[in-house]
């Protein structure tokens, strides 16, 4: 793990360059989740993310105990900082929660009619699973191998959660039948989305990713600005599915809402 602090501003960045990132371009300073969390942000001198419970999501697809550890992986893969939200105020676990339990996670377009041997990188993913298929094996399993340990990933210190992270990374565990680096990359490209998409699919919370790389969202008309050379365009985000009164409406495949 690198000694320099990777900001979310310099995350940002990278996301810009690379469709993938590995765990030490995400990782670190990161204030960790309950109870880890605090004692991070006090070595650190940042604040907590502040969700209160009028924010939390209603988990219909996670459990009790797997909240607990993709709330606390999420927010390790994009912490909070000086710059703003990270994923647990950005909603990234509600986004996962609502893809997983909807017509993607079920697996409506892949296709799951076999062989399933071994494919190369380039193939793309080649395993029999469901994407809920995946996470409810692969998170049952962390859940069996760190609790016979009497290590729940969301009481580990940060520095051992970003230890951990690594090592799923690096392919360090089978997760009953799913190789570690599989679930990982999968989680990792998942949360990027969910901080990154529209509102509308369950993530991004007050669109709080835009506002802080300044992109305008969905906005249909740029007449006014037009003729406006050499002039920054700057407006508040808008959404794909934001009515007249600016209240994002879920979109309709998603079961549950904001």
């Amino acid at each position: 793990m690198a000694t320099q602090r990777v900001t979310r501003r310099s995350f940002v960045t990278s996301v810009g360059a690379a469709s993938v990132l590995s765990t030490s371009a995400v990782l670190g300073a990161a204030q960790g989740t309950e109870p880890a969390k605090q004692n991070a942000a006090n070595a650190a001198g940042t604040a907590t993310p502040d969700i209160s419970v009028a924010d939390r999501p209603t988990y219909l697809f996670f459990n009790a105990a797997e909240v607990l550890f993709i709330e606390a992986a999420c927010e390790r893969l994009i912490p909070a900082d000086e710059s703003g939200a990270g994923a647990l105020g950005a909603g990234v676990p509600n986004y996962l929660d609502k893809q997983l339990g909807g017509a993607w996670g079920a697996g409506e377009r892949l296709y799951r009619s076999g062989p399933w041997a071994p494919g190369t990188p380039e193939q793309g993913y080649q395993l029999p699973f469901t994407p809920a298929e995946l996470f409810r094996n692969c998170l049952r399993a962390i859940d069996r191998q760190l609790g016979a340990a009497n290590t729940p990933f969301h009481e580990m210190s940060p520095d051992q959660q970003d230890a951990y992270l690594k090592s799923l990374e690096s392919e360090g565990h089978d997760l009953d039948g799913v190789p570690s680096a599989i679930f990982f990359d999968m989680l990792l490209a998942m949360s990027i989305e969910g901080f990154f998409a529209d509102p509308a699919y369950g993530g991004n919370r007050d669109m709080v990713a835009w506002r802080m790389i300044g992109f305008p969202g969905a906005y249909a008309d740029y007449y006014e600005a037009i003729d406006k050379h050499g002039v920054k365009f700057v407006r508040d985000p808008m959404s794909l599915a934001e009515d007249g009164r600016g209240h994002v409406h879920m979109h309709p495949d998603i079961p549950a809402s904001l």
